[in-house]
């Protein structure tokens, strides 16, 4: 058997255990056309850790990255591990990473996985990026005394003038995605079937909500995309159009936050280093996290290659 039919069998027998982005299913989905594969360290013959990573060449350089929509791809390790075997199972895939000869490697760690020196060891670097986040995910009742005032205020002009939709067809979403970043930065890195991929096997698999707001035509106002597992919810995608009422993604947000109390545990709004994004989060009451991204780079030119 090859490594990815092994870690497939895996990802079914382990299920939520393994989190939603190291998922064998959503590795295919995210990296359809593309190439990816696994590493995996056995210790006394049983799975010990695991690491899926996107692989691909470019001026045949070859580089190592997590994919589109992917903000962590990092090793998975077996629970039931002391300290001594966790470090040896990351040394083990911080050596097999190693013999994969990258130009270029990067990819960032999950959440509370703070112990990367066996990568340092074989000569990745490290730096440390932020996300926000509910953990644990609060009671709906909860929501308003957590954010701002202002926050608050805002909501009743979007209740009235739109309606909620939690049925938005994935086909309508990539659309409204598309024109929102090509308004915003001329063009959208994704593609509007991508797009559309990802949100209809996420929401065939239950393991998605798209919802959206719209005015008295019927006009889809925005939307936001979450995914989750039984751990946690990620927001990984939104848009609007520039007519849109100022607090429409807010009011989208309190709704998703709601729906998704007992589904799941905590909600990561996923990303923040620009400021102005982190204090949106932040209003929410969500709380600043720390996650720590290694790389490595063989040739000088690996910032031009990774732009690429």
């Amino acid at each position: 058997m090859t490594n990815k039919e092994i870690y497939k069998e895996l990802c079914e027998t382990e299920g939520s255990n393994i989190p939603l982005f190291q998922q064998y299913w959503w590795m295919e989905t995210v990296c359809e056309g593309k190439q990816w594969d696994v590493l995996i360290s056995k210790g006394h013959g049983i799975i010990s850790g695991t690491m899926p990573f996107l692989y691909g060449r470019k001026f045949g350089l070859k580089y190592i990255l997590q994919p589109q929509l992917t903000p962590w791809c990092g090793p998975w390790l077996q629970d039931n591990q002391d300290e001594k075997c966790r470090y040896y199972t990351l040394a083990a895939l911080a050596a097999a990473m190693q013999h994969q000869h990258s130009a270029l490697f990067m990819q960032s760690l999950p959440p509370g996985m703070t112990d990367w020196q066996p990568f340092e060891k074989y000569g990745f670097k490290h730096t440390t990026r932020y996300t926000y986040r509910f953990d644990p995910l609060p009671e709906p009742t909860r929501l308003p005394e957590l954010a701002d005032r202002g926050r608050k205020r805002q909501l009743e002009a979007v209740k009235q003038a739109y309606t909620i939709d939690r049925q938005v067809a994935a086909d309508e979403f990539a659309t409204l995605h598309i024109e929102y970043w090509e308004r915003r930065s001329g063009h959208d890195l994704m593609s509007h079937n991508f797009i559309k991929q990802v949100c209809s096997i996420a929401l065939a698999r239950g393991q998605a909500l798209l919802y959206g707001l719209r005015d008295k035509k019927g006009t889809l106002m925005a939307a936001r995309f979450v995914v989750f597992d039984s751990n946690c919810a990620y927001a990984l995608m939104s848009a609007m159009r520039p007519e849109a009422l100022r607090n429409s993604m807010t009011l989208l947000v309190w709704i998703i936050l709601t729906d998704l109390y007992g589904r799941t545990k905590s909600f990561d709004f996923e990303g923040g280093m620009d400021p102005g994004v982190g204090h949106f989060y932040q209003s929410f009451g969500a709380t600043k996290t720390k996650y720590s991204c290694i790389y490595k780079s063989r040739i000088p030119f690996g910032k031009k290659l990774l732009h690429l």
